[in-house]
């Protein structure tokens, strides 16, 4: 038998012990939605789906909360609407860019988020400023280049300060408030909000099948706790963004 011969002989043996170490680790990645489908539109997504319930709507007065219409001029100076988010899986925040206590680790966080779905024209974000005043689209175009802000379809909103409060605390009940002698001179909830294509508040549910209606933003995924002991919620609400999507 010639050189040759033992050349082919060797690399069928090399294809065969790969085919027989590493495909059946490849179905089981599949299997397990370690593997996520191009269809979903969510392309290099680092987040995989671990169980298959769906998330809860908010139900008032045996209806499920929508959104409320909202019309707001955003950092490029473009009037921007909750119509311009249908078919879009979106988060809300309220914040103010002179904030010196949550807001920058709850913008961290949702830089985060941006980029475990680049290119991903199906989500988006909504930064509502709580201090319209302070916070024209200028300050707000500033705040997002340093944040490293580049997805499309976040959009920080400024405009009437009224507008935004009754959203913030009717629209979303999340709290947001201007208090003499707080830090930064507002309070304001530091979770987000979860938002589906049809424009519907969603979330998961609690040991009593309730939802739990909001996300914690503070801690981040690579802290996994704060001081206090409360576990972060990045890393579930990057699965239920997908969950969403995958609608």
């Amino acid at each position: 038998m010639n050189k040759a011969n033992y050349s082919y002989i060797g690399i069928s043996f090399i294809i065969l012990v790969f085919g027989i170490i590493f495909i059946p680790r490849i179905i089981d990645r599949v299997s397990n939605q370690d593997v996520v489908r191009e269809d979903s539109r969510s392309k290099k997504v680092s987040t995989t789906i671990s169980d298959s319930e769906e998330l809860a709507y908010l139900i008032i007065n045996g209806e499920p909360k929508k959104v409320a219409p909202f019309s707001f001029t955003n950092q490029d100076g473009k009037i921007i609407s909750n119509k311009d988010f249908e078919g879009k899986v979106y988060l809300v925040e309220f914040f103010f860019t002179t904030c010196p206590t949550i807001c920058p680790r709850m913008n961290k966080n949702l830089v985060d988020i941006q980029n475990n779905f680049p290119n991903n024209d199906d989500f988006g974000i909504v930064s509502f400023t709580i201090n319209p005043e302070q916070d024209t689209k200028e300050v707000l175009k500033a705040y997002a280049e340093q944040y490293g802000v580049t997805n499309p379809n976040w959009h920080f909103l400024t405009g009437d300060k009224s507008a935004i409060y009754d959203l913030a605390n009717i629209g979303f009940n999340l709290y947001a408030e201007q208090v003499e002698g707080a830090p930064g001179g507002f309070e304001h909830s530091g979770n987000f909000a979860l938002i589906d294509k049809e424009g519907y508040i969603r979330s998961r549910t609690d040991n009593f099948g309730n939802p739990k209606i909001y996300y914690k933003g503070i801690i981040s995924e690579a802290e996994k706790y704060d001081e206090d002991g409360e576990e972060e919620e990045i890393s579930i609400l990057k699965e239920d963004i997908l969950k969403l999507l995958n609608e």
